[in-house]
């Protein structure tokens, strides 16, 4: 073989690596090349809302791809924004920011669900958020103990409000029932925002409400916090004692994240991960996650999986304990 011809092959060879490697990093580069959607399964202004749109703000402003949020409210539990994700193209470019509902407790509590809660690729657990046991300002009871005392006095006297049923507004208040032994009317609204205005109006007479949202009314006197629903006290309300000191072990807080279709490949699954719990650890997100009565998890999908499984059996449980009837 001539000196020519070894050149040549040699030349050729080298191209086809070149192209090789050139191909495999046009690959990784590929995705994301277009907006990625962010489905929220309720309305604007709730708080599962508020944090997919600080997730996307700083997706955007510190991975540099594009992002948008998109409502997809309605159905049984927020199924609708669910299902739509479900049976997306698991391409990494419509993803679901949800709370526990759509992501476990659906599964449990409706007899007709058109996907599997559990069959989504989870992404990243975000952040949580703590609940906190509210009453009137002017109701007769001044402490938790106070509260119960009078419910067993008093069975199906006393009525909760909840932001409807499955949420985690709801089930915090059976499970409080079931380990308290009381009588206590449910009273589903639509949304925390309503109960909120239910409670301050005479209509309901207590509600587990999310810490952030309640914070103001607390403040204002408009309305009094029993008990927080962290095992330890929040340091937004110091002087509230935890719900746990009263009743061992209870916790009312809900949870968030990020899951993806169906069968979404792993390398774009690794890259959403990573990209979200960066994100979700600046100092600045902890901070501003904190003054809306939460805390930032920042898992990513391994852990999140087996996050999601743990909690419905859990939440599986305080529905047959409580008897709450399939929807």
């Amino acid at each position: 073989m001539s000196m020519k011809s070894v050149s040549r092959r040699c030349a050729v060879a080298c191209l086809l690596v070149a192209g090789a490697w050139s191909g495999t990093a046009w690959a990784d580069e590929a995705y994301p090349n277009r907006p990625i959607r962010i489905v929220v399964p309720v309305a604007p202004g709730f708080n599962t809302d508020n944090l997919a749109r600080l997730l996307a703000e700083e997706l955007r402003k510190n991975m540099k791809i594009q992002v948008i949020v998109e409502n997809k409210a309605g159905g049984a539990g927020g199924s609708v924004g669910a299902d739509y994700v479900a049976r997306s193209k698991p391409d990494g470019y419509t993803l679901l920011f949800s709370s526990p509902g759509p992501l476990g407790v659906n599964k449990v509590l409706y007899k007709e669900l058109g996907y599997d809660p559990l069959a989504f690729t989870p992404i990243s657990l975000t952040s949580e958020s703590t609940n906190v046991l509210l009453v009137r300002a002017e109701a007769p009871f001044q402490s938790i103990k106070e509260l119960v005392a009078f419910a067993k006095a008093n069975p199906g006297k006393l009525n909760y409000g909840s932001g409807g049923v499955g949420t985690s507004t709801h089930l915090s208040s059976e499970l409080f029932k079931t380990q308290t032994g009381t009588d206590i009317v449910h009273v589903p609204f639509k949304g925390s925002a309503a109960t909120v205005t239910g409670l301050m109006s005479g209509q309901v007479d207590m509600f587990f409400g999310e810490l952030g949202m309640s914070l103001p009314h607390i403040k204002s006197g408009r309305l009094r916090a029993l008990g927080v629903g962290s095992l330890a006290r929040h340091e937004l309300l110091p002087d509230v004692p935890s719900v746990s000191e009263v009743l061992p072990g209870f916790t009312s807080t809900v949870w968030y994240g990020v899951v993806a279709p169906p069968a979404t490949p792993k390398d774009i699954v690794d890259k959403l991960s990573a990209w979200t719990v960066q994100v979700m650890k600046q100092p600045e997100i902890q901070a501003r996650i904190r003054d809306l009565g939460g805390h930032v998890i920042a898992r990513p999908s391994a852990e999140f999986g087996k996050f999601m499984k743990d909690d419905l059996a859990y939440w599986q449980k305080v529905i047959v304990d409580a008897k709450i009837p399939r929807q």
